[in-house]
């Protein structure tokens, strides 16, 4: 009997510690919400005419349990700069990421915050770039908080 007990301790223990661990990794997720639309694509998920396409001011947020996201949306900006600003409340973990590609895919904005360091927040003008419709890439990695981006036609 006491051999019977071991082996289901032996075999029962290191099942409970792997579903465990399972469930704490699907726990994580991080959502991405931009003018109050939940973007669920990645670059790899959509062609061209499957994206999220917004006009306009973009007032975005997003909030974080521990998860790692790339999401992609396009813009369409008139002008040839933007006016960005993003800031975080975030654990020492985790990174935000904003980049921001012109109508021509000319890379006009790569800026990060880090978690649990200073500065929090980051804002300022765009590079100049070609008007039309621009590609947004938001990373967020590792992240555990929330935090909110703004984006909105330059002068």
């Amino acid at each position: 009997m006491r051999s019977l007990k071991t082996w289901t301790l032996f075999l029962v223990l290191p099942a409970m510690l792997f579903f465990t661990s399972c469930s704490k990794d699907e726990d994580a997720f991080v959502r991405v919400t931009v003018n109050g639309t939940q973007l669920n694509t990645s670059p790899s998920d959509f062609t061209v005419g499957d994206r999220s396409d917004f006009n306009g001011d973009i007032d975005a947020s997003f909030t974080g349990n521990g998860g790692t996201a790339v999401r992609v949306f396009s813009w369409n900006n008139n002008l040839s700069t933007a006016d960005y600003n993003a800031d975080i409340t975030a654990t020492a973990e985790g990174s935000f990421r904003m980049i921001v590609e012109d109508s021509e895919g000319v890379v006009v904005l790569d800026r990060s915050i880090q978690g649990g360091t200073e500065p929090d927040s980051i804002g300022g003008v765009t590079s100049s770039g070609a008007s039309g419709i621009w590609t947004v890439t938001i990373e967020v990695t590792n992240f555990t908080g929330d935090g909110s981006f703004s984006l909105s036609e330059g002068n």
